[in-house]
């Protein structure tokens, strides 16, 4: 049956993008609680396989098992996941914003058309193609300087290195942050090749698709779409930021950048900073990270990447919009102008109420955390922001969690990976409109 057909059977799409999820996850943890799933005897507990397959489906980490309990197989399913659920959430984002386009008048679609990178709005075999030669070719680069620098490693630390180096290409790519090894990447601590590839991998990842596509048509800024330019404005900025607040507030913490020599120091402060825009990945011990440092790693959770990506969390052009709208406020600008364009008060509007949205539900899951476990407000916020993110870092209490906090992960992992885009694409297709305005006053605010 065409793709399209289908989409058009869909009443909402925000039904086919939690469809396509739950049974994912159903698919996955069935498969998991196999027996020949682990390497010890008997299966997975049912918890624990549907929170494995839910985090590896959403792209998270978090994880209640030890990847060490997992046999071939088991390995093979988590890996399977981890790319469908990847590919997929790229996939049915960008479709969404062509239903979303096919929706409004013919303007509005030529200008949407270009703001996603000149995609047809049609051509969804397109899209899909494109999408799946990018991932080919990211991954298989990754991979391939994985190999080499294991290869050239030799030590009984890497494991098989052509099986490491694919699970950890797919797994950075789609940022995951799902590792092989139980302390993640903290035996490479010191690599530059390692951390290098693995970070620039998740980062491609995190841009989103549009954007990528856009930019391999357009190699010139001032041809960038307005969507494009804040994403990659916003991207750099956190990309200084995150490492600079992490090296000052862990520099001397022995139980993390304190005991590395300064080279070290610095590579696992970059990384340590950039991870946290979704990807999972560790080169030092979370657990052991001063409580500001926690609280800021949270924020960069909750923050997340680009929008059609394989992130979670509010999306960074959300929390980019939000900042220009403080920044004209507090000018006392009548329009909030961005790189000479102006956004539309739905666009507004619907940044701060996904923020809300997000806030609301991540307090919400800290505050249910705290009072059905013994963990203190930190390390639940912590668990709470990681799971919205879809970033899988953890201070080590995920196994220990009552079953009811568990499950309450599950569905803030798939609330964090579908539900912004579930919401704004609800909103954009809205086809009612009223046939009256109320009069309109102004409250006191602030």
């Amino acid at each position: 049956m065409p793709i399209r057909r289908v989409l058009d059977g869909a009443r909402n799409p925000a039904q086919l993008v939690v469809g396509a999820f739950v049974t994912l996850v159903a698919a996955g943890t069935a498969l998991l609680r196999l027996p020949v799933a682990t390497d010890g005897p008997g299966a997975l507990a049912i918890t624990d396989a549907l929170f494995l397959a839910t985090s590896a489906a959403t792209v998270t980490g978090l994880s209640t098992v030890d990847i060490s309990e997992l046999s071939l197989v088991g390995e093979l399913v988590v890996l399977g996941l981890i790319q469908v659920g990847g590919f997929g959430i790229m996939t049915i984002g960008a479709v969404a914003v062509l239903l979303t386009v096919r929706r409004v008048g013919l303007r509005q679609r030529m200008l949407a058309r270009a703001e996603i990178g000149a995609v047809s709005l049609g051509d969804v075999r397109t899209l899909v193609v494109g999408i799946a030669k990018l991932t080919v070719v990211v991954e298989a680069a990754v991979a391939v300087v994985l190999l080499v620098r294991f290869a050239q490693r030799g030590d009984e630390a890497v494991g098989n290195p052509v099986y490491s180096a694919l699970f950890h290409a797919v797994s950075s790519f789609n940022n995951a942050g799902i590792s092989l090894y139980s302390d993640s990447l903290e035996r490479f601590v010191g690599d530059p090749v390692l951390v290098v590839a693995i970070t620039l991998s998740f980062v491609v990842g995190g841009l989103g698709f549009p954007v990528l596509v856009e930019v391999r048509h357009r190699w010139r800024p001032r041809g960038w779409s307005l969507h494009a330019r804040i994403t990659l404005f916003a991207t750099a900025v956190l990309l200084v930021v995150g490492p600079v607040v992490v090296l000052a507030l862990e520099w001397g913490n022995p139980g993390t950048l304190g005991s590395l020599a300064t080279g070290e120091k610095l590579l696992a402060g970059w990384f340590q900073g950039t991870t946290p825009r979704t990807a999972g990945f560790s080169t030092v011990a979370i657990g052991e990270m001063h409580e500001p440092t926690l609280l800021f790693v949270s924020t960069l959770m909750f923050v997340g990447a680009g929008p059609a990506s394989t992130s979670g969390g509010i999306k960074i052009t959300t929390f980019a919009v939000l900042a220009f709208v403080i920044w004209a406020e507090v000018r006392g600008d009548r329009d909030v102008n961005v790189f000479r364009r102006r956004l539309s008060e739905n666009v507004v509007r619907q940044a701060i109420t996904v923020a809300l949205l997000a806030v609301g539900l991540v307090i919400g899951a800290a505050l249910a955390l705290v009072t059905i476990s013994d963990l203190t407000l930190t390390p639940a916020l912590f668990e709470a922001a990681s799971a919205f993110g879809t970033t899988g870092l953890s201070t080590g209490v995920t196994a220990e969690l009552p079953t009811a906090g568990q499950m309450l992960l599950v569905v803030v992992m798939l609330a964090g990976r579908v539900g912004v885009v579930t919401f704004v694409t609800a909103l954009a297709l809205r086809t009612r409109t009223r046939a009256y305005r109320y009069p309109e006053e102004q409250p006191i605010i602030g």
